[in-house]
């Protein structure tokens, strides 16, 4: 991947984090702090199966 390449994914990252605290506050304000009264292992397994989602996803891309 090139510096470009890198720019262009994280400014993707950036639209789709923004898109539903533009659309619905509320929901997004809600659902944060639904996130915030997880325990550690609870976001712990989000966060990994986040990963483990991102990875496979770039495996079938490339």
């Amino acid at each position: 991947m090139t510096g470009s390449d890198w720019l262009a994914a994280i400014g993707l990252l950036l639209v789709i984090e923004g898109v539903l605290p533009f659309a619905a506050p509320a929901v997004w304000r809600e659902s944060f702090r639904r996130v915030l009264e997880l325990n550690d292992g609870q976001l712990r397994f989000i966060g990994a199966a986040s990963i483990l989602g991102g990875v496979f996803l770039l495996m079938i891309l490339s």
